[in-house]
């Protein structure tokens, strides 16, 4: 259902649909602000796995 769905044409297309939307001014914007967001993302998941590594330790040493 989803083959061939990341196609280049259809990406083009999406980046053209994005800049009709938004603006090329507003693009680097968008874009800081998504990095943003995900590497906030991956740090809350990092910290969330080291804290339950941390207490499964704690739970053991009991």
């Amino acid at each position: 259902m989803l083959t061939g769905l990341f196609e280049p044409v259809h990406l083009i297309v999406l980046l053209l649909i994005v800049m009709l939307l938004f603006g090329a001014k507003k693009l680097p914007e968008i874009g800081a602000g998504m990095g943003k967001a995900i590497s906030n993302f991956k740090r809350s998941l990092k910290d969330g796995t080291d804290a339950s590594d941390t207490e499964e330790k704690i739970e053991h040493k009991k």
